[in-house]
């Protein structure tokens, strides 16, 4: 979700965060904040599940062959076999609580043979009529109206959207086939509020597949995919969400897709905290109720530590944005590939020998780099972690403060997640045409406040880029209005967001199976035996073959051969 100027109006955020982890439980010097390493097993439920489906899949491949061999006399060649067995250890498992550093992603989008109509999907329809659908009755092929949408006639181009972006989400078609049989969401009722694009669409298919009841809402006003929106709708999953939104929209969705009138929601499946804020604030009886909430946004699992510190977390809640399939893949290779897109399909620009600052290098400030080096561009850091600054040196990059080369740089990218990065002092010294955007995933990095202002003109030009034009003529070519640049303005990798999205759909199930008392009122991090399955299923994409610990070798590391193979406090 997006985090609105709005939200959490009376949870401002700290001063201070708590300092990194350490591996002796100890944040910095302050030993009233010592981080608790909480001990427990992962869920009987889930893990049983998964090796009892492994068991009947084996035996039902077993059978196939048989049938194979007296049919034609050969056996099947043993390379066309896919062995994806995740042995489970029945060994305890370490969820450690530990404050969040930088980095946000991106939900992720195919670049693959529809790219050219993904193109048309994601910036023709911010031309399309901009009227508010709230007021327009709606149904679907089956005469439901539980949803609201911006044109249910459009739902054949969104089913195609969603059918190939399953071809890149390898894990979640697996976690269908492995899990369906299990139904182990059955009797969950999930609200949830992400992007809704067509990876999104695989994800809360393969929930509904899993047995739970789903209504979902956008976090973005702009990243919304109206077709995919009307795929959904016409399958009977209770959308709200049109590409386009205002900001009365936006909540009014959301409350639609909270439907207090109509059900009682148990899981929380959130983007950036808006949704939780809203249950928070309006619904507190019903945030009772609530057995677990999954956040993958750096924005809201700072609010849930807010909410934790505070002792007004009354429900357990699993912080997906620092586990470490999300820091290490969706945040560092999806904003490195959809970073120039963005930037090229709004402005056209060549990158050789332009002057960038990237504000930030954390997981997406890395991937931004990398990309914008790879084309030529001279690339300034600015950082306030000592750590990633000395990384970006180390990388071959400047660190500098922003106010140090805004005068020269033709474009600054923000990507810390954090507020006012980019306030009106840079913005009145930067150059004409100097490109502002950001890939970090609250709107407040940028100060779009002190730009709404008498003396400045805001100029469209075309959809999502704005000239904010000086009284003396200079002007900045601002882009998706400071939101997050990628899903706004272009599209993001499939294969990238099955990764996130499969570890979303496992802590959804952790939570929801888990033995009552097992999860206290607190934030906790997936183990990371969890991290490592998810990672296997999308190994076979690429043809890769693992090499197996011997005995001998697995006791010199004093590991399992089959994993856990990293501490639970590696990131």
């Amino acid at each position: 979700m997006e985090q609105t100027s709005a939200s959490w109006e009376n949870l401002s955020l700290p001063e201070e965060y708590p300092e990194p982890h350490r591996e002796d439980g100890v944040r910095g010097q302050d030993s009233s904040a010592v981080s608790r390493i909480q001990t427990v097993k992962s869920s009987p439920n889930l893990l049983q599940m998964l090796k009892a489906a492994e068991s009947r899949r084996t035996a039902h491949s077993k059978d196939k062959e048989e049938t194979e061999v007296s049919k034609h006399g050969t056996s099947v060649p043993e390379a066309e076999k896919t062995d994806m067995q995740i042995q489970y250890t029945e060994q305890k498992q370490e969820f450690n609580q530990r404050p969040i550093k930088a980095g946000r992603r991106s939900m992720s989008r195919s670049m693959s043979q529809s790219s050219t109509d993904s193109h048309s999907s994601v910036c023709s329809e911010s031309s399309e009529d901009e009227s508010s659908p709230r007021e327009k009755l709606q149904k679907n092929a089956r005469g439901l109206s539980d949803f609201c949408i911006k044109n249910i006639e459009q739902a054949v181009f969104g089913r195609r959207e969603i059918q190939i972006a399953e071809q890149e989400m390898p894990a979640l078609m697996v976690l269908r086939k492995r899990a369906g049989g299990e139904k182990p969401l059955a009797g969950a009722n999930v609200v949830g509020c992400t992007h809704i694009t067509a990876q999104t669409a695989v994800l809360i298919e393969t929930l509904s597949a899993l047995g739970a009841r789903c209504r979902w809402a956008a976090c973005n006003i702009f990243s919304t995919q109206n077709t995919v929106a009307a795929a959904l709708a016409e399958a009977g999953i209770s959308v709200f969400a049109w590409r386009g939104e205002s900001e009365d929209d936006f909540w009014w969705c959301i409350d639609r897709c909270v439907g207090a009138e109509v059900w009682q929601p148990n899981m929380i499946l959130d983007d950036g905290g808006d949704l939780t804020h809203w249950i928070y604030k309006k619904y507190p009886d019903m945030f009772k109720k609530i057995k677990g909430i999954v956040e993958e946004s750096v924005t809201g699992v700072y609010r849930l530590y807010q909410l934790s510190k505070a002792g007004r977390l009354c429900v357990p809640a699993m912080n997906v944005n620092d586990s470490v399939t999300k820091q290490k893949f969706d945040n560092l290779y999806c904003c490195k590939e959809s970073i120039l897109d963005g930037l090229k399909r709004t402005t056209d620009v060549m990158f050789g020998g332009k002057q960038v600052s990237v504000c930030g290098y954390g997981e997406v400030g890395k991937g931004c780099c990398a990309a914008l080096k790879a084309l030529g561009a001279i690339v300034y850091i600015t950082e306030a972690d000592p750590i990633c600054a000395l990384q970006a040196c180390m990388d071959g990059f400047r660190v500098i403060k922003l106010g140090e080369v805004v005068r020269q740089v033709d474009v600054v990218i923000t990507c810390t997640g954090n507020k006012n990065v980019v306030g009106r002092e840079h913005l009145d010294r930067m150059k004409n045409g100097c490109i502002v955007c950001n890939m970090g995933h609250s709107n407040t990095e940028i100060d779009l406040a002190s730009l709404r202002t008498q003396e400045l003109k805001w100029e469209r030009v075309r959809p999502q880029v704005d000239h904010v034009i000086w009284p003396d003529g200079r002007r900045i070519v601002l882009l998706a209005e400071g939101r997050l640049l990628n899903l706004s303005c272009s599209t993001v990798p499939s294969f990238v967001l099955s990764i996130t999205a499969t570890t979303q759909a496992l802590a959804l199930i952790e939570l929801y199976n888990s033995p009552e008392g097992r999860y206290k009122q607190d934030v906790y991090l997936l183990p990371k035996k969890m991290d490592e399955y998810v990672a296997s299923l999308h190994l076979p994409a690429f043809d890769a073959h693992l090499t197996e610990l011997t005995d001998e070798q697995a006791k010199y590391l004093g590991i399992s051969k089959h994993g856990p193979f990293k501490p639970n406090y590696y990131r």
